[in-house]
């Protein structure tokens, strides 16, 4: 207590000069109209910037919620518009021709319908997994598309699942032809774009043009002929310049994909036995 007397005894002008200016300020104010209306004036405007501050400040620190708030209701907007993007979808659906032409080329065929569990589209190579196996009839090298074309070969199966070595596999080759002409290659990635593949050994006297499509050549027991492939988005020369390399636009979108079928074919097994066979026949007389 003796400090704080001792501490106004020594600067008691001070305080002395400080009301005596508010003395004078509010006799200023409440005697003058003028001076009143611009004291008001700038008062209210010192108080609005003050609360403006304030809020923010409040918004703020209230940010990181309300980011939360506004991420959860994207979420809910998305699952709406999913939900009723399938609904519309399921009640407005009509078979495009490719569809069409799919049901007819494999209609002599089994089919074995099942749902992608995993799948990669950003690797070298890529593997699915379906959920079908051996216990349904699925084996090795069978084929398996989906509505808008081609998706890959059964590589390995166990009882009640299977993996699929899709386009999107540096190991692929899957022989394709022109349908207009009836040249034909082999489909391979060059691991760049889920959406294109290459299809090689076109030969130089060939003709065709972009937007040509591309289908299954049926030269082999894993699909039949016709089934959609994709369509030639750009015509190239290939390495050694004694054939056309043809980049297809892939009928399939990979990074989408849920739902395929395996092909299941009667005499395939038969197929390949007698080719084994004559592999190792060949293979004894050289």
């Amino acid at each position: 207590m003796r400090a704080l007397l001792e501490f106004i005894a020594k600067y008691y002008h001070w305080f002395m000069l400080v009301a005596l200016e508010v003395v004078s300020i509010v006799m200023l104010v409440s005697f003058n109209r003028y001076q009143g209306s611009v004291w008001v004036t700038t008062a209210n405007a010192a108080l609005a910037r003050i609360n403006a501050w304030e809020h923010q400040a409040t918004q703020f620190i209230h940010l990181g919620q309300a980011n939360a708030d506004l991420a959860l209701r994207n979420i809910i907007l998305e699952q709406n518009i999913a939900f009723l993007s399938q609904q519309l979808d399921s009640l407005t659906h009509d078979s495009t021709i490719t569809e069409r032409l799919q049901a007819e080329r494999t209609a002599g065929f089994d089919m074995v319908h099942a749902k992608i569990v995993t799948s990669s589209v950003m690797r070298r190579d890529n593997l699915l997994t379906i959920n079908v196996g051996s216990a349904d009839g699925v084996k090795p090298e069978m084929g398996v598309i989906c509505g808008t074309g081609v998706v890959g070969i059964i590589h390995t199966t166990s009882e009640h699942f299977s993996i699929v070595m899709p386009l999107l596999n540096s190991h692929s080759s899957i022989s394709c032809r022109l349908r207009k002409t009836g040249y034909f290659g082999f489909l391979r990635w060059d691991g760049k774009s889920p959406f294109f593949a290459i299809l090689d050994d076109i030969p130089r006297h060939a003709r065709f043009r972009l937007g040509d499509i591309v289908e299954t050549s049926g030269f082999t027991s894993v699909f039949p002929r016709g089934i959609f492939v994709g369509k030639v988005a750009a015509i190239e020369n290939s390495d050694d310049g004694l054939s056309y390399k043809l980049r297809i636009h892939l009928g399939i979108d990979f990074t989408r994909m849920q739902d395929v079928s395996v092909i299941r074919q009667a005499f395939q097994p038969e197929v390949h036995e007698l080719e084994s066979q004559a592999d190792s026949t060949f293979a004894q007389t050289h």
